[in-house]
Order: structure tokens, then C-alpha cells, then sequence
């Protein structure tokens, strides 16, 4: 059996998984808020009823809203603070008696996929989240490819690349919460989506509101989902362009718009060197659950 342990800012969830991959027990907590050992005897909890569940001893891996720096071994990169500049892996091997495996919450997302999910099978699986924020992840023959900073697959905080005029204004007029301009979370992420609809109509509705008024023939709708495919296609040809991945799976709310699968890899090929791409873009098989299982999946 192996444990899977995703860890978010409201809520830590675990998922006891076969080596077929087949899930036999999953739970969920609240995340203590800014309280690390708070976190780490929440983790410890999880551990312990999966465990009792199961009826054995499992290997445990667990994704984490940021990484374990290579250089001091501390994590780092965190929206969940209180985990920064904190030897997580050591403290909870020490909790649990034995080795913990962290990575990346996209690079879970990732390795999910590519193990038993929408990219088995393939050699080099990117896999990207498109939620609240946006994030990615490599797999590797369904190993998490981490990079020698601990930040591959980091490319929601590069800027969007092939910027026109709305794009300038939108960038301007929505700043990165990282302090650096234009990155591409802050257009293809889903806060991005309804903020773009926002500033362009100066009417504040969800992302699912927005693509039923699409659904409807509303024009503004239409044309700001338009301009989230585009932009996305964009964002999407830089990574083929920089590593060609044999096909790059989709995850978090925005994933769910089917639409996306049709009319945005038809898009990359403007943008891809040779004005060819081929490459598949899939939605997740998982989901939700995909964090979770592939931080089992570590083992």
C-alpha cells in the first residue's frame, strides 16, 4: 500500500492506494492555518487512520503548495507561508519513523497522470493546473522531474509570451502577486479568466457564469473566453517549443471547459516553430484526486 498526502491552505487530504492503484481508503482535514506543528500533527493523523484502515505500514509521499529547496534542503516557493523556511521531509520522517517523499503539488498533478492517468504511458507528460492560480509540472517515465532549483515546470510565472495590446493592458491593470510583470498566471489561470471579463465589461461574474452567457451567444462572454483560448494556446506553444512534451494534460476548474480541447490545439500551431503541433492536449482522468495519487505515487 502507498500513501498520498496532499496538503493545501484549507484542507489536507489522504488517499491509501494499492500498487495497482486502486484507492481503498481516503480522508480529509482542515489545514490548521499558520501553524506548522499544528500541520505536521495534522499529517501525522491522516498517517495514522489511513494505516489503521489498511491494516499495514505504507510508504507516505506528499505534495505540498511549493519545494524543497535543493540548496538548504528548507521549503520554499509556499502560498501556504508557515511551511517556508521549514525542514519538512525531516520533521515529518521523524514524526512518522521513517522517509518522507515531497514534491511540488503540480509536479503530484504530473507524475498522477503520467503513472495511470491521462498521459500513461508517455515518456514526458507536462501537466498543468489552471484554478485559483496557475501551476505545471514534468513527469518522466512517471517520475516527478524536480530541476536542480526545485522550480521545473515553474512556467505560470514567466511572462505570456507574444503580447498584442490587450494583453498589455490586462497585464498592467492586474499584477502578478509575485511582484513580476505579465506572468501567465494572471491570464490563464481561472481568477484570470473572470478578472479579464471583469475588466473588459466592468461586470464581476464566476468563470461558470461567464461560459453560460458564452453558451448563450452573449458577445462580450464569448469574446473573453475567446481571448483565454488564444492566450492559452500561446502559453502552451511555449512549452512545446521549449520541450516538446509528448502530450501536456490539464487540471483545476478551467480544465473542465471542453471547448478548450478542440479549439485551443488548433491555435498552437500559429505559434509553434514550423507551424505544426501535434501534440495532444487531454483533461486530467483524475481530477481533483490527481494531486493526491501521484504524491503516492512518489514511492
Amino acid at each position: 500500500m502507498k500513501i498520498g498526502l496532499d496538503l493545501g491552505g484549507t484542507k489536507i487530504e489522504v488517499m491509501a492506494i494499492t500498487d495497482s492503484g486502486e484507492e481503498v481508503f481516503r480522508q480529509r482535514v482542515p489545514t490548521p492555518q499558520h501553524d506548522y506543528q499544528g500541520t505536521l500533527q495534522a499529517i501525522k493523523g491522516l498517517v495514522d487512520e489511513a494505516e489503521k484502515a489498511v491494516g499495514e505500514t505504507c510508504t507516505v509521499g506528499l505534495g505540498i503548495p511549493g519545494t524543497l529547496s535543493p540548496v538548504t534542503g528548507l521549503v520554499k516557493n509556499a502560498n501556504s507561508v508557515w511551511l517556508n523556511g521549514q525542514p519538512l521531509d525531516v520533521d515529518l520522517g521523524r514524526l512518522l519513523g521513517r522517509e518522507v517523499r515531497i514534491a511540488n503539488d503540480a509536479n503530484c498533478f504530473a507524475v498522477s497522470e503520467a503513472v495511470d492517468g491521462a498521459g500513461s504511458g508517455k515518456h514526458l507528460v507536462f501537466g498543468v493546473i489552471i484554478g485559483t492560480g496557475c501551476g505545471g509540472g514534468f513527469a518522466i517515465d512517471g517520475r516527478v522531474h524536480v530541476g536542480g532549483n526545485g522550480v521545473a515546470g515553474e512556467w505560470g510565472h514567466n511572462p505570456l509570451p507574444w503580447q498584442n495590446d490587450a494583453d498589455a493592458h490586462h497585464s498592467a491593470s492586474i499584477p502578478c502577486y509575485c511582484g513580476k510583470p505579465g506572468c501567465m498566471e494572471v491570464f490563464i489561470s481561472g481568477t484570470g479568466f473572470w478578472k479579464d471579463f471583469e475588466l473588459m465589461t466592468e461586470k464581476t461574474l464566476r468563470g461558470a457564469d461567464i461560459m453560460q452567457l458564452a453558451e448563450q451567444g452573449d458577445a462580450e462572454a464569448e469574446a473573453c473566453i475567446q481571448r483565454y483560448e488564444d492566450r492559452l494556446a500561446r502559453a502552451l506553444a511555449s512549452v512545446v517549443n521549449l520541450i516538446d512534451p509528448d502530450v501536456i494534460v490539464l487540471g483545476g476548474g478551467m480544465s473542465n471547459v471542453d471547448r478548450l480541447y478542440t479549439n485551443v490545439p488548433k491555435l498552437m500551431s500559429k505559434w509553434v516553430l514550423g507551424g505544426e503541433c501535434a501534440t495532444p492536449v487531454l483533461k486530467a482522468k483524475y481530477g481533483d484526486s490527481s494531486g493526491v495519487r501521484g504524491a503516492a505515487w512518489l514511492w
